[in-house]
């Protein structure tokens, strides 16, 4: 696994996964990063997305794939966070076939914003103190 990334999390390809082609169909990718991205928060930061007074919202994506994965593969997603800043984080994601072979590369920009007035609002200091800890060094 890259030592460049501080969470990881590995993945079972579905079935469903493929599509005609026969490999993993490209909105998977978004998928399995979007959920490794909110497992991370939820579990590892204790953020509340129901409930909180601040929600994130995902204002720009991007993939670039490498290499094909079909099922059934397993995906190792590494995360990190590519940039913090006061109401906005970068994440950024690796997506590596069990063999090492690395499938994608990408990244999910979100914006904390008030539930209600939907207006960038400080990420709350819980969650951000645990973002720190997947800023590479």
């Amino acid at each position: 696994m890259n030592a460049d990334y501080g969470h990881w999390v590995s993945i079972q390809t579905r079935w469903k996964d493929n599509d005609l082609y026969g490999h993993v169909n490209n909105a998977v990718h978004y998928s399995l990063m979007d959920t490794a991205i909110n497992e991370w928060m939820i579990e590892r930061a204790g953020f509340r997305p129901g409930e909180s007074d601040e929600i994130a919202l995902c204002v720009e994506s991007h993939c670039s794939y490498k290499a094909e994965v079909s099922f059934p593969d397993t995906i190792d997603l590494g995360l990190r966070i590519g940039r913090l800043g006061s109401s906005s984080v970068r994440w950024e994601a690796g997506l590596y076939r069990s063999d090492g072979t690395l499938v994608a590369e990408g990244y999910f920009v979100h914006v904390f914003v008030g539930r209600d007035a939907r207006r960038p609002t400080p990420i709350p200091e819980p969650i951000r103190a645990e973002m720190r800890k997947l800023v590479p060094a």
